[in-house]
């Protein structure tokens, strides 16, 4: 089988959408397949909107079997302003039943703007049996791998990504679930979510329930090992016991509330630091910036890190804290649990679905400083009850999630769309 995937970013683009192609991809290729993924040149994701954020600057590679060409990402005049009102005009006109899908799908071409991709998609025509579109945020480039699909009459299949927000609130959602975008999935031959909330979610909105698959995310637990804690205290200088946040350091991601529920924790004599690893949005490094130097010391901002690094990080904190609205699953818990270490995360978006409260995990409302410190101080201080929750994590990531486990599922659909389409 010949598939086409396209995507936004793909390693060494850092994300949760680059890690699932990536690992989808490769595993295609070890069945035998041949796998082609068109993406941009963006390197992370502040960097979709906003101009003179590094880029990658090889177009064309192959990667562990893997052919991957990146298209140059472009900038309207005066982004990232120019991209927010356009993203808020489609918002409100989505809202209008009257407003043609036509108009929404106008703006979107520029949300982002990758000007190549449709001649790049045009020029590979008749070379895939199957064309797999991901991140449903980005649409304008999943609508061109629709099309290509269309052409070429082979199935197209998607995985949204969708971020469903906190419960009763759209100021998350509204920018996964415009009209124009679940029209898209309602006429895709198969939709891969990462929960059951999400798959619920979809079919509530008309996507048939026969072509909605949950299949999960995973992780590697063989290229998870290796990890040393006194290899990582040596590197970076810290000596305490410390919690730790793995992602995009963003307000969205709960990264600010995280550092208020610390200072909370240190302003009561709590001996505990916090280490924050990922790539800060600008936003965060304001706020960063204006933190009192007390403060700043005990919180280690590192940026992003190498995976060696990662693994050391995961080998030596003592609890992870993502309480993250705007997940739509969230494998840095996995990765967490693969080391038995507890998480926190927000009753908000998947992560109900994927951290069980007090099994495996806390979940805590999004932006509850005083319940996120409360969390914290808990499994810092009972180390019992953290080592319960991390060996229960890890034994539900050996059951359920695994890249295998979940490429198996993947796979199943795969042919039998492909089949039926035959």
């Amino acid at each position: 089988m010949r598939v086409l995937i396209v995507n936004i970013g793909y390693p060494p683009f850092v994300g949760g959408s680059q890690v699932y192609a990536q690992e989808i991809a490769e595993r295609l290729v070890g069945d035998g397949h041949a796998v082609q993924v068109l993406t941009t040149d963006a390197k992370e994701t502040d960097g979709i909107w906003r101009p003179g954020k590094s880029r990658i600057d090889v177009t064309e590679e192959c990667i562990n079997g893997v052919h991957v060409r990146r298209l140059p990402l472009r900038h309207l005049p005066f982004s990232p302003y120019s991209y927010y009102a356009l993203r808020r005009a489609a918002i409100e006109l989505s809202r209008v039943a009257t407003v043609p899908e036509h108009w929404l799908w106008l703006l979107a071409k520029y949300t982002p703007w990758v000007q190549e991709l449709d001649e790049a998609l045009l020029a590979m025509e008749g070379g895939f049996d199957l064309v797999h579109g991901m991140s449903i945020p980005f649409e304008s480039l999943m609508y061109s791998a629709f099309g290509c699909a269309q052409r070429n009459r082979v199935p197209f299949m998607a995985t949204p990504f969708i971020h469903l927000g906190d419960e009763g609130s759209d100021r998350v959602r509204r920018f996964y679930t415009m009209r124009h975008q679940v029209s898209l999935l309602r006429n895709g031959h198969a939709v891969f979510t990462l929960t059951p909330l999400e798959k619920k979610y979809l079919v509530g909105r008309g996507v048939p329930a026969h072509k909605v698959h949950a299949v999960g995310a995973g992780v590697n637990m063989s290229r998870l090992a290796g990890g040393e804690a006194r290899r990582f205290r040596d590197k970076f200088g810290i000596d305490r016991p410390f919690a730790f946040y793995l992602g995009a350091v963003a307000f969205e991601k709960g990264a600010v509330h995280t550092v208020e529920a610390m200072r909370r924790l240190w302003a009561q004599g709590f001996g505990a630091d916090l280490v924050l690893a990922g790539t800060p949005f600008d936003h965060f490094a304001r706020y960063f910036d204006h933190l009192p130097e007390r403060d700043k010391s005990r919180c280690h901002l590192l940026g992003a890190i190498s995976d060696q690094d990662k693994l050391d990080l995961l080998a030596c904190g003592d609890v992870m804290v993502m309480p993250s609205r705007t997940e739509s699953f969230g494998i840095a818990y996995l990765e967490a649990w693969a080391y038995e270490k507890p998480v926190i995360g927000a009753r908000a978006g998947a992560v109900p679905d994927v951290i069980d409260d007090g099994v495996d995990g806390y979940l805590v409302p999004f932006g509850d400083v005083a319940a996120i410190a409360q969390g914290v101080e808990r499994l810092l201080s009972d180390r019992d009850q953290a080592t319960r929750l991390g060996r229960s994590g890890r034994a539900k990531v050996e059951k359920r999630y695994t890249w295998d486990k979940v490429y198996a599922r993947v796979a199943a659909v795969y042919e039998e769309v492909a089949g039926r389409r035959t």
